[in-house]
C-alpha cells in the first residue's frame, strides 16, 4: 500500500516558473524509476520527464532545456522544475513511481491524482 501526492501546480503567465513536487508514502522498500506525465484536454497523456534510481534523466523534446527533473531519495520525493512556461504546457501533471513494497512481491507502478498547471498568454 502506497500513495503519491503531487503539489505545486497553479496559474502562471507565459515565461513564468513552477516547481512540482511528488512525495511517496507508505512502507516502501525501494523506489525505482520516477517520472512526470501530463495530459491536456483533448490530447493523449505524454511522458514529460523521467529519472532512474541512479539519477539518469529523460525528457520529452518539447520540454528539453526548460524543465528539470530531480529526486531526493531520502525523502522519497521527485521534483519537476518548470521554467519559461508556455501555454502549450497547460495540462494536468501526474506523478508516477515504480515502488517495491515487499521483499517477496515485485515492484509496480503507482500514480498520483494530478495537479493542474495553467499557463496564460
Amino acid at each position: 500500500q502506497a500513495q503519491l501526492v503531487e503539489s505545486g501546480g497553479g496559474l502562471v503567465q507565459t515565461g513564468g516558473s513552477l516547481r512540482l513536487s511528488c512525495a511517496a508514502s507508505g512502507s516502501i522498500l525501494s523506489i525505482n524509476d520516477m517520472g512526470w506525465y501530463r495530459q491536456a484536454p483533448g490530447k493523449q497523456r505524454e511522458l514529460v520527464a523521467s529519472i532512474t534510481s541512479g539519477g539518469s534523466t529523460n525528457y520529452a523534446d518539447s520540454v528539453k532545456g526548460r524543465f528539470t527533473i530531480s529526486r531526493d531519495n531520502a525523502k522519497n520525493t521527485v521534483y519537476l522544475q518548470m521554467n519559461n512556461l508556455e501555454p502549450e504546457d497547460t495540462a494536468v501533471y501526474y506523478c508516477n513511481a515504480n515502488l517495491k513494497l515487499s521483499r517477496i512481491w515485485g515492484a509496480r507502478d503507482y500514480w498520483g491524482r494530478g495537479t493542474q498547471v495553467t499557463v496564460s498568454s
